[in-house]
């Protein structure tokens, strides 16, 4: 990302629902080096922080829905989680999950675009959203895998007001032209069931040593470590849980 800070319209947070978090949260600790801070709270159903240092860096949580896959899922920071949610609809999306309060941290919502590309709205209450991005370890980029590159395109900065940067055959998402994450058009090489999607890149000091040690950890390499043309080395993975994700080399945001 081009941002250091979270900033409205732009992504704040990333969520891991799973079926056994205890075991994400040692996955992702032992990979990026996270601890967990488990919010102790009965009415926080096992919500669990994990921070890199002392910074909030991401979350895991149970599958609180019937159906909700283990995934991550990718938040951006409104202003008001209801007048968005309205936006969404009105620009052809649909609700997912109706804006809530999530105890005092703030309000949210699950929404969807209109190609199915599942995301979250999140209205800081007293989380803002990460306290650190693009470092070793933390959020860096996201990425919307889609098969409606034109739609994509008209949606999302009506929604947000996002800035449209094409690089080649890669759309980039900005703020004020401050790419924080990009589109890529799903092809051929995309199974028809895999539907569109988030993806999250967690930056990392060395993209080939840390896929190696995903798989140890017990990870699938969906894509192998490789140095993107004019942009930074990346590699795709998908943890023990099935959740996809996305590695890149640090310092080489944009």
């Amino acid at each position: 990302m081009k941002i250091d800070e979270v900033a409205v319209g732009g992504p704040c947070w990333v969520e891991h629902g799973s079926t056994d978090p205890v075991a994400a949260q040692r996955f992702y600790g032992e990979l990026f080096g996270w601890r967990p801070e488990t919010d102790e709270r009965p009415e926080a159903g096992g919500y669990t922080f994990m921070r890199l240092d002392r910074a909030i860096a991401a979350s895991v949580s149970p599958l609180y829905g019937e159906g909700q896959p283990t995934a991550w899922t990718v938040s951006f920071l409104v202003a008001d989680a209801d007048d968005a949610a309205a936006r969404i609809t009105g620009a052809g999306g649909s609700v997912v999950v109706q804006p809530m309060d999530a105890l005092d941290f703030g309000r949210f919502a699950i929404v969807a675009d209109p190609s199915g590309a599942v995301f979250g709205l999140w209205q800081a209450g007293r989380l803002v959203g990460a306290e650190v991005l693009n470092a070793p370890g933390a959020l860096g980029w996201v990425e919307l895998l889609t098969r409606d590159r034109e739609g994509a395109a008209a949606f999302y900065p009506a929604v947000f007001g996002w800035t449209v940067g094409p690089s080649g055959q890669y759309t980039q998402w900005g703020l004020a032209g401050d790419d924080f994450g990009g589109m890529l058009v799903m092809g051929e090489n995309f199974p028809p069931q895999v539907p569109p999607h988030w993806l999250p890149y967690f930056a990392v000091a060395d993209v080939d040593v840390s896929a190696f040690r995903a798989g140890n950890l017990g990870a699938d390499v969906l894509m192998a470590p490789t140095a993107v043309p004019d942009g930074p080395r990346i590699a795709v993975l998908r943890d023990p849980q099935g959740a996809a994700f996305g590695i890149y080399l640090a310092g080489s945001e944009g």
